[in-house]
């Protein structure tokens, strides 16, 4: 036994080390943004459809003070509550944030000092934004009002707070292709992008596995709400038997077919849709009605 020790202490490094090596933070070539201008005015529809100001303005900010993105929000989760940051433009936020530093962060969740992120950021989502969309959105994130208030850290316990094992969590559920294929229209293939990209609906509508990974098997089929109080709705046809305005009407307005109003953290959710173009409302109408039935 005394002979085994040492060979099987080396063969455990060595594994460490080739774990570490393959799962350790990426970001984009330096020429990933090469030729890409920011506009401002589209990536203010950007910021809607992703719902940023929704997790990073203050706790119970409401009107133009949701535009301050101080952060402090409380996330909480089976592995911990996470807390927004600030990603506001100045020093404690985003300020000397450049553009290929927030694609490296909404797609690969990697900081900016290299770093894992926490998948609390929907990076698994972000993945397949557009990079087009990514610098719009920088411009857009540096006219919004700088705030000084400091980040808070994640309350996490051991082992969640070692950011190092984010890697292996990444090998198995960071990837970019789309859950609904097949032969779409144009309108579904843009409901597509707004529901299973920048409005990262699976993110909560979707159940995940021990890991914290969503469930694609089980695409949109509802879920426990991560506070542990109550669940998230299944809004499959199986479960979801609106009509396509009817459902574009209720991201407009908030109310639903039987006169309900909508609640919770779906409130923000209707601010924003509400202000993208009905075109975009129809298109996340139109994608869900193609969704596969899940009981």
């Amino acid at each position: 036994m005394r002979r085994l020790i040492l060979p099987a202490a080396i063969l455990a490094l060595f594994l460490l080390g080739l774990f570490l090596i393959l799962t350790r933070p990426t970001q984009l070539g330096p020429d990933a943004l090469r030729g890409l201008e920011g506009d401002a005015g589209r990536g203010a529809t950007v910021f809607l459809a992703a719902g940023c100001g929704s997790c990073h303005m203050a706790p119970g900010a409401t009107e133009e003070a949701r535009l301050i993105l101080s952060g402090g929000q409380r996330f909480a989760s089976p592995f911990g509550t996470f807390l927004a940051p600030n990603i506001s433009p100045s020093e404690q936020g985003i300020e000397k944030w450049s553009a290929r530093d927030l694609a490296n962060a909404l797609m690969l969740g990697t900081g900016r000092d290299g770093a894992h992120l926490y998948p609390a950021l929907p990076y698994a989502s972000y993945s397949k934004m557009m990079m087009q969309d990514v610098v719009d959105l920088h411009a857009y994130l540096m006219t919004l009002p700088p705030d000084a208030t400091p980040n808070q850290p994640h309350e996490l316990a051991f082992p969640f707070n070692i950011r190092t094992s984010l890697g292996g969590w990444k090998m198995l559920f960071l990837r970019d292709d789309w859950v609904l294929e097949g032969d779409l229209s144009p309108q579904e293939v843009r409901g597509r992008y707004l529901v299973e990209a920048l409005g990262h609906c699976g993110e909560c509508h979707t159940p995940r596995n021990v890991l914290g990974g969503m469930q694609r098997g089980r695409w949109l089929a509802g879920a426990p709400d991560p506070s542990g109080t109550g669940t998230i709705p299944n809004i499959t046809p199986a479960k979801l038997g609106w009509s396509v305005d009817e459902i574009a009407y209720y991201l407009e307005s908030g109310f639903t077919p039987d006169y309900d109003s909508v609640g919770g953290h779906m409130a923000h959710i209707v601010t924003n849709f509400s202000q993208l173009p009905a075109e975009d409302r129809a298109a996340v109408a139109a994608y869900l009605k193609r969704v596969p039935a899940a009981e």
